[in-house]
């Protein structure tokens, strides 16, 4: 008899729950029709309604940057040693002087939110005929290879083709590299890009025949490459934060300009400000542009982290630890750590891909000393080893998508 009232009761809540689902769906689909909806979630928000029916309607969203790092003995996802088709050696830590690879073998679990298992053949299933797109600095570089090496199993595939001329992706006369790469998986017909703008402000030359000019980096414009381009992308992933700094400005002859003139605005000059306005430009741009590209899903990923001790790069500071979660291993913040990126979002149909507080547990992953440029003194204490942290950037990416 126990067993018997056991079973209807779970009928009952089953029954409760498909009606509950039901109402849901509908009174969603009915607000979003009467544009109810002022808000657009980020991972971070919450639906809110403003109408006399939908004002006490609040519906929660999975924080997939609030959790914990736990031991896996199946990491790494690919081999560090064997991923070379697409890895670059000075990411590739099992190729150069590191011995202790112990950095690998963690994954994120979220608190409250399901993330299968990253399963490669299932993944370009799941993104067939459809591209994705990195544009953003070398961290967003690194994000992009750590695909490619997730995609690939980190085997040598001979059924992906270079199709970086369909995108313009190709070595200038004098360059030492193109501005990007596009590799496209042939059985499933899923293209992977990745395309270099440091700052995501449009860069223009001020004069093309000279190759010393200064170049206009319009803080109000995106990247010509992304306007140009984003009818053809289904995901896109932007980054942005470590070049706004007045060396790599002056280095690169970039001149700020706003309204298509040099930058008058004195508050503009500081550059904290500068990125800032750019970040919430290029957010409100793309947010302009997605109901004309309604398969689009956007992210803007959160700043990683950098764990120069004792100085800086340029100052000879280290990232010495291997010793995994001296940081512990717990995120247990509602808001981001970069607030910047979490205010450019709001309100907008970009999501915010919040990966910077769960990084900043995991400073014995960077390349470190291990840099093949250790003999110039760098300690890379900004890039990450490969296998590694940007692979779980991905894991997030991908659950989201």
């Amino acid at each position: 008899m126990k067993g018997g009232n056991h079973y209807r009761w779970r009928g009952s809540h089953l029954s409760l729950t498909l009606i509950t689902l039901l109402f849901t769906t509908i009174f969603l689909w009915v607000c979003e029709k009467n544009h109810f909806v002022t808000t657009v979630p980020s991972d971070q928000d919450q639906f809110t309604w403003h109408s006399s029916g939908c004002a006490a309607f609040h519906f929660a969203v999975c924080n997939y940057a609030k959790g914990s790092w736990v031991a896996d003995s199946r990491r790494p996802l690919y081999p560090g040693f064997g991923c070379k088709q697409w890895l670059s050696g000075m990411w590739a830590c099992q190729l150069i002087q590191r011995k202790d690879f112990s950095y690998e073998g963690y994954r994120w679990q979220p608190k409250d939110c399901e993330m299968p298992e990253f399963e490669r053949s299932a993944f370009l299933r799941r993104m067939r005929n459809k591209t994705i797109a990195f544009v953003g600095d070398s961290l967003g570089r690194q994000q992009f290879q750590s695909m490619m090496c997730m995609a690939s199993g980190g085997q040598v595939i001979r059924e992906v083709e270079d199709v970086g001329r369909d995108y313009g992706l190709v070595k200038l006369h004098g360059h030492a590299r193109p501005d990007g790469w596009a590799y496209r998986f042939l059985a499933t017909n899923t293209t992977i890009l990745y395309y270099w703008s440091s700052t995501l402000a449009d860069l223009v030359p001020l004069n093309r025949s000279d190759p010393k000019s200064d170049v206009a980096m319009h803080l109000d414009r995106p990247p010509a490459f992304m306007s140009k381009y984003l009818h053809q992308f289904d995901v896109l992933v932007l980054n942005t934060g470590h070049h706004w700094n007045r060396g790599k400005l002056r280095a690169n002859r970039w001149v700020a300009y706003v309204n298509g003139k040099p930058n008058e605005d004195k508050r503009l000059a500081n550059l904290g400000n500068a990125k800032n306005f750019t970040v919430y430009s290029v957010a409100r741009w793309l947010d302009s542009q997605l109901p004309s590209h309604p398969r689009l899903k956007a992210f803007f990923r959160t700043i990683s982290p950098r764990h120069f001790h004792n100085g800086d790069w340029n100052t000879g500071g280290s990232c010495d630890n291997t010793t995994p979660l001296t940081r512990g291993n717990k995120v247990e913040q509602d808001r981001s750590s970069d607030e910047i990126v979490e205010s450019a979002v709001k309100g907008t149909r970009v999501k915010i891909l919040d990966i910077t507080a769960l990084s900043e547990l995991r400073d014995e992953a960077h390349i470190s000393r291990y840099s093949i440029k250790a003999n110039q003194g760098v300690n890379d204490c900004l890039h990450w080893c490969l296998p590694g942290v940007p692979d779980t950037w991905n894991e997030l990416l991908v659950a989201q998508v």
